[in-house]
C-alpha cells in the first residue's frame, strides 16, 4: 500500500479520543452535546443534530423534508 498522506493527529486529540471511548458513552455525551452547540452556532442555526454518517444525514433530510414514493431525488453517483 503506498500512503498518500500521514495523518497529524495531535496528542491532545489523541487524549480526547481516548477520554470519550474511556466514557462508555459514544454518541450521545457530553462531547457530542457541545459539538452540536458550538456547530449550530458557528452556522447561525437555533439547534445542529450530529450524526454516525453521511447515510443517516441524507436519509434524516429525505424525512425532514417529507419526501417519498414517487418524488425525485438527484445526487451524486458515489
Amino acid at each position: 500500500m503506498i500512503k498518500l498522506a500521514h495523518p497529524d493527529i495531535s496528542e491532545r486529540e489523541i487524549r480526547a479520543v481516548t477520554g470519550v471511548l474511556r466514557s462508555g458513552t459514544l454518541s450521545l455525551g457530553p462531547q457530542a452535546t457541545a459539538f452540536e452547540r458550538l456547530f449550530a452556532r458557528k452556522v447561525g442555526r437555533k439547534h445542529a443534530i450530529a450524526l454516525n454518517s453521511g447515510t443517516s444525514a441524507l436519509h434524516l433530510i429525505v424525512k425532514a423534508l417529507g419526501l417519498g414514493p414517487g418524488d425525485e431525488v438527484i445526487t451524486a453517483p458515489y
